[in-house]
């Protein structure tokens, strides 16, 4: 299945008479027996909301539909469309893959305001590049300035003080 970057798209998952009143779901992940499961039903026909994904079950047509809203490229992954029972779930796999935004002359100007998307992770980054640039860059920069300050710093001859020593002497 395919689906625009900042578009939705909507999979249709089919099922036998014998599933109608069992509750449907939606995962995410490769591995089938550690997907993570983002939204299921509740046995009837009502939609359920999470997040940005919706699952809703017509069991008079057989079909449950999950739709992704505001598709980001970040959610091109495998899937599965699912039917919780006792033992092990049948399911049935969904490649997804999202189509790049075209990139419009408005996203290309340079804008005044800055705005941050930055997830937990990026922002939990950016304190560490910072602790580290506080703790260990900015004191090797000193240490380093205060060794070039000390090498290059005057010196007193020892040979001049000898020779004052010695003026005053006679």
């Amino acid at each position: 299945m395919r689906g625009p970057e900042r578009g939705s798209l909507t999979v249709r998952c089919r099922y036998g008479p014998g599933w109608k009143t069992h509750r449907k779901w939606w995962c995410r992940g490769v591995d089938w027996a550690r997907c993570k499961i983002l939204v299921i039903t509740t046995g009837s026909e009502q939609e359920v909301e999470r997040d940005r994904v919706s699952i809703r079950d017509d069991q008079r047509n057989l079909t449950f539909t999950v739709t992704m809203e505001e598709l980001r490229r970040d959610d091109e992954d495998t899937y599965w469309c699912g039917i919780e029972r006792t033992g092990a779930d049948p399911g049935f796999q969904v490649k997804v893959t999202i189509d790049p935004a075209p990139v419009t002359p408005e996203e290309t100007r340079v804008s005044p305001t800055v705005t941050s998307h930055h997830s937990e992770s990026r922002s939990l980054l950016s304190s560490v590049h910072f602790l580290l640039l506080l703790f260990l860059e900015v004191p090797l920069l000193l240490t380093m300035l205060s060794a070039v300050l000390w090498v290059n710093r005057p010196q007193r001859s020892s040979w001049g003080t000898q020779s004052q020593l010695g003026h005053e002497n006679q």
